[in-house]
């Protein structure tokens, strides 16, 4: 069985994404299904698309792991990581997925927290009396 792997991240999501060639498009995230992991619409059409680009959707099993950050971070973490594996299948594929913007890892993290604020650029409030 032919196997391609992605990572992807995204702020402290981790994504590691495994594409399992001549599949039935079953996807399966942490062990569960993909519709139980994220229930909304929207999240599992942002982390499809890569493969709805080429009409792939029903060739590849898929097996998610996901860890740290939120569920949209998570979302494009996987996003990222689906983009990387068909690349490593395919590289002819790149020039797309890059113009859409699905191989570029956002770069933003948060940021820390300054001693003396009360968070990293909020104040503390000012008492002139």
């Amino acid at each position: 069985m032919q196997e391609y792997i992605g990572t992807g991240r995204r702020k402290t999501s981790v994504s590691a994404v495994r594409l399992r060639a001549n599949g039935t498009g079953q996807i399966e995230v942490n062990g569960r299904k993909m519709e139980e992991y994220f229930p909304l619409e929207i999240q599992r059409d942002t982390i499809l698309s890569p493969l709805k680009k080429f009409n792939l959707e029903q060739k590849y099993d898929i097996i998610i792991r996901l860890k740290g950050g939120g569920i949209q971070g998570q979302v494009i973490a996987t996003r990222l990581g689906i983009s990387r594996a068909l690349v490593s299948q395919d590289e002819t594929r790149r020039p797309d997925l890059k113009e859409l913007g699905y191989l570029t890892r956002d770069p933003r993290k948060r940021e820390r927290k300054k001693y003396g604020l009360a968070g990293a650029r909020k104040r503390f409030q000012f008492s002139k009396r």
